[in-house]
Formats: structure tokens, C-alpha cells, sequence
């Protein structure tokens, strides 16, 4: 496999002289200073390529880098729900469903772009901590790619089949515990997050996570309602997009099998990132 984690191919793995230079050795070893001197207990380690991902996610800013390490360790000691247990047979209901998809090929700017089809999540099947473990696991496995952690991450969700059983399944709770990832507790810039299909019962939802957002976050936020490609297209080329939504890329369900059997070929990693034994 190579070092992109799209199937199909990629880079070729980047050799130790490439991924660090000096002036990111010296950043390192700062970062892993302070941190020591934060706390002893790092569970995830505090080797070179993880704390790579922090610094990139921060513009090598290390202040910033080590309240993001913190942040990312913190979330996941008090999320259990979704972070515990990141084996692929957790989420495979949901990414056999169709539920999610990864594009084969970034946007303009490099961008990785996922897609979501809420419509496949039935929430009397899959708990909304389930349906969020997905993003987790993806997020994990997209993270280690440089040109993602360089260049971040743009979502799409369409929200066609919405329904009020989605609606209760997003407590405050929930929204908080999915909001603090976007701001400030994974290593991944988030560019953009679009919906497109959305009707009138997501506002309520929307309205329980808006107030955990940040500013920056929340400019990144486009409706695109149900006559979306034209503005979609503004944002992405329609190259690259599955061509049930205009575009003249892979269909959306052969991009979703083909992450599907990419998340599971990736089960020793994520047992790696799990808490379970």
C-alpha cells in the first residue's frame, strides 16, 4: 500500500530524509519536550511521525500543537463510546449500507473530500455514536497521509432521507462531543463541511451543534439545498464527483465499496488505535 490510503494509489512512501527536515526535527523535539513536561502518560506515544500530524494541524505552532496533543488525548479518554473500540467490524453495517464514501481524487487545492449519505444510516440499527466512529476511523486513517495532513479535509453530506428518528438521536450531548473534534481534538483542518438535500427538520439539529462550533468553523459550513450543483460545483470539480451528483468521477457506490474493503484491509492499524485488547 502506498502512503496515499486511496486504493487505487498514490505517492510512494516518503523516505525519513523527506518527512523530516531539520527545521521539523527541531519542532519535534520541542513539542515532545513540553509535553513530557506536561504529563508521562501519553498513550498514543509520542514518536515522530504522530506528533508530526499535531504540528502540520497547527502550522508548526507549538503551543498550539500541544493543546491539540492534549486535546486529541483527552477526547478520547472521555469518548469511549466512539473511540474505545475503532475495529472495523464496529462500522461495518453502516459502510456496507453504502453510508460513506472517500473520493478517489482530491479537490483543486488537495483536499481529501468524503461523502455521507445520511439517508443509508437507519438509526434503528446504528447508534449515533456508531455512525461518528465512522468519521473517526476514516479521519485516523486519511491523517497519516501527508498531503491530507498538509492540505485537510472537505465534507460533503447529503441529507436526502432525513428524518425525525435522525433528529432524536442527536442529544447535546452528542453535538458537543462531535463538535469539540471539529474544533480544536483531531489533527485534520477541516476546509469545508457541505450539505446538500437538506430539509426543513435538519435546522433543528443544526441549532444543537452550531453553538459548539467556532467562528471559523462555522464559515466553512455551506447549504447547498436540493438544487446544489451549480454552487457544489463551485467548490469542487466535477471531475472528481460521483455521477449521480453531476459530476463525471466513479460512481458513488463503487467509491464506497471501494473504501469499505480499504477500512477493513486496515484492521491491524485500527486495532493499534484502539483501547480494546
Amino acid at each position: 500500500m502506498s502512503a496515499e490510503c486511496n486504493p487505487q494509489g498514490g505517492e510512494p512512501a516518503p523516505t525519513e530524509e523527506q518527512l523530516y527536515s531539520d527545521s521539523m526535527l527541531g519542532s519535534i523535539a520541542e513539542l515532545r519536550l513540553r509535553a513530557l513536561k506536561q504529563s508521562t502518560d501519553w498513550p498514543m506515544g509520542l514518536e515522530n511521525e504522530f506528533l508530526l500530524k499535531f504540528l502540520r494541524a497547527r502550522d508548526f505552532d507549538i503551543e498550539l500543537a500541544l493543546k491539540l496533543l492534549s486535546n486529541y488525548h483527552k477526547w478520547r479518554a472521555e469518548c469511549p463510546e466512539i473511540s474505545a473500540d475503532l475495529r472495523p467490524l464496529t462500522v461495518m453495517g453502516l459502510l456496507k449500507a453504502g453510508y460513506h464514501a472517500v473520493l478517489r481524487s482530491r479537490d483543486s487545492s488537495g483536499s481529501r473530500v468524503l461523502m455521507y449519505k445520511i439517508g443509508r444510516w437507519d438509526p434503528k440499527h446504528f447508534s449515533a455514536y456508531e455512525v461518528f466512529r465512522v468519521s473517526l476511523i476514516t479521519s485516523e486513517l486519511i491523517v497519516k497521509e501527508v498531503k491530507t495532513q498538509l492540505n485537510g479535509v472537505k465534507v460533503i453530506f447529503d441529507l436526502c432521507g432525513w428524518r425525525f428518528s435522525h433528529v432524536l438521536n442527536i442529544s447535546p450531548t452528542i453535538a458537543k462531543r462531535i463538535s469539540a473534534v471539529l474544533v480544536d481534538s483531531f489533527p485534520l483542518k477541516v476546509r469545508g463541511i457541505h450539505m446538500i438535500n437538506e430539509p426543513v427538520l435538519f435546522d433543528s439539529v443544526f441549532a444543537i451543534i452550531k453553538p459548539f462550533l467556532s467562528e471559523k468553523i462555522k464559515e466553512r459550513i455551506h447549504m447547498h439545498g436540493r438544487n446544489y450543483q451549480h454552487s457544489l460545483f463551485k467548490y469542487f470539480p466535477a471531475q472528481i464527483l460521483p455521477p449521480e451528483y453531476g459530476g463525471q468521477g466513479p460512481a458513488y457506490e463503487e467509491l464506497s465499496e471501494e473504501w469499505t474493503n480499504f477500512v477493513q484491509q486496515s484492521e491491524k492499524e485500527l486495532l493499534e488505535l484502539s483501547l480494546v485488547t
